[in-house]
């Protein structure tokens, strides 16, 4: 039932996309089957693998430094009131410094290179992984840990099979609406300073306005994230969660 009504919803937003094309005309509002040729065409040259490759690698490079670091910083923020105290402007201050403020700065800072692009999408993700991990921490069962601590469990052992369990829902949450910040911030680093990248290809694209090509590049990293999320975030969520008791 689930499949038949996504695939409704797919047909009908084809159709519309379809009527839309004929009132719009090609230059503003290109058919599905003028955008999936550009596809093909792109991917026969090999471009749109090359770039679509590229693009992917920055989103998980610099989703996995911001994960990592958000997680320690907010696992200390959260169990700690003097850490919480220090890092709480810093935090506030990043999650309301505009995420081009953060590009633009960073490569006016470190220049037009990959690092200045990771560093820029890394402090934008960063602050909301702070955010989530630091109110898991907060919510962790004290009465497991001091029970650990009476049976002698060491500090790694505790933190594997107390603390990050009760964590786990929490990094699942972060995961999931952190991976679909970064791939669009990705997208505007590309598009801002890099010469290759779905987001590079977009902005050559959007200066010839050549909507064609910006809707064939959008669609196929579209595509690939919704299966990312599909196959990898919601079962890892769904995996994180099991042992919380399900709502009749």
């Amino acid at each position: 039932m689930n499949v038949a009504l996504r695939l409704a919803s797919i047909v009908l937003l084809l159709a519309l996309w379809f009527a839309g094309a004929q009132l719009a005309g090609p230059r503003l509002l290109p058919s599905p089957q003028a955008v999936g040729l550009a596809i093909v065409t792109e991917a026969r040259t090999g471009a749109l693998a090359l770039n679509l490759g590229v693009t992917l690698a920055r989103v998980f490079a610099a989703f996995s430094i911001a994960m990592v670091l958000g997680t320690m910083l907010g696992l200390v923020m959260g169990r700690s009131r003097t850490a919480d105290r220090i890092g709480d402007p810093w935090l506030v201050l990043l999650l309301n410094l505009p995420a081009l403020v953060i590009i633009v700065l960073a490569y006016i800072w470190a220049g037009l290179t990959e690092t200045a692009a990771l560093a820029a999408v890394v402090l934008n993700k960063l602050p909301l992984a702070i955010v989530t991990v630091r109110e898991g921490a907060r919510a962790l069962d004290g009465g497991l840990d001091e029970m650990a601590q009476v049976f002698g469990i060491n500090r790694w052992k505790r933190f594997r099979h107390v603390v990050l369990p009760q964590l786990s829902p929490y990094l699942a949450a972060a995961s999931r609406s952190g991976l679909s910040l970064v791939w669009k911030i990705v997208l505007i680093v590309e598009l801002l300073g890099r010469s290759n990248g779905v987001g590079f290809e977009i902005g050559t694209a959007f200066q010839l306005f050549d909507v064609t090509k910006i809707l064939a590049y959008a669609l196929a990293f579209v595509a690939i994230m919704l299966a990312i999320e599909t196959f990898v975030v919601q079962p890892f969520e769904r995996y994180a969660s099991r042992w919380r008791p399900r709502p009749a």
